[in-house]
């Protein structure tokens, strides 16, 4: 599996349903029909691609939507929630994070405060395990199968380096002027407050 295929994967899943659960659910089956080689390479794009993601205006952006206060984790899953809106919407947010705004998954949260957001939250942490539960099920072995597939992953993907932490340069997205600069929709659909 390439990034290509990846994508298209990626793509008719979402075409499927509009509920995450669901949505895995398929995306499980879907990998289970094929070879355990195409599920450790789904893993490898799915980390290929959040790692283009790991960037600081991302995670500043994040850090808007969310009320200023994004942890690591958070970020962690809302790279995951990205791709899961679909290559073209991913793409554009990686190049420009304010085009986020124009994302009809954003608009849904705003106006309202992250404690209200249910089943629209921006994250998708389960994304990044559908992979090695597929694994499982081919094996058979759900329960005891990680060891096997993180080694595949490793294996698989050899000694390529991995950066430590996200790209370019940081900046303080409390500071509303350059907040406005850099992420001029975002700031206004995502106001910032001193009790976030």
């Amino acid at each position: 599996m390439n990034l290509e295929k990846f994508w298209e994967l990626v793509e008719t899943c979402r075409r499927q349903t509009e509920s995450r659960d669901a949505r895995l659910a398929w995306l499980r089956e879907d990998l289970s029909r094929r070879p355990l080689e195409e599920i450790v390479e789904f893993q490898m794009c799915l980390d290929q691609v959040t790692r283009q993601a790991f960037t600081w205006e991302l995670v500043a952006a994040a850090e808007r939507i969310f009320g200023g206060r994004c942890s690591d984790d958070d970020f962690c899953y809302f790279g995951l929630w990205m791709v899961g809106l679909g290559k073209e919407a991913f793409g554009r947010a990686v190049l420009d994070p304010d085009a986020l705004a124009d994302t009809s998954d954003v608009l849904r949260l705003t106006g309202r405060t992250w404690r209200s957001w249910g089943d629209d939250w921006p994250g998708w942490e389960s994304l990044d395990y559908v992979a090695l539960e597929a694994f499982g099920l081919v094996t058979g072995d759900p329960d005891e199968c990680g060891d096997a597939f993180y080694a595949a992953v490793r294996t698989r993907r050899g000694e390529h380096a991995v950066g430590q932490g996200p790209a370019g340069k940081r900046w303080n997205v409390w500071d509303e002027e350059e907040a406005a600069r850099r992420l001029p929709r975002l700031s206004v659909m995502f106001p910032l407050s001193a009790d976030a």
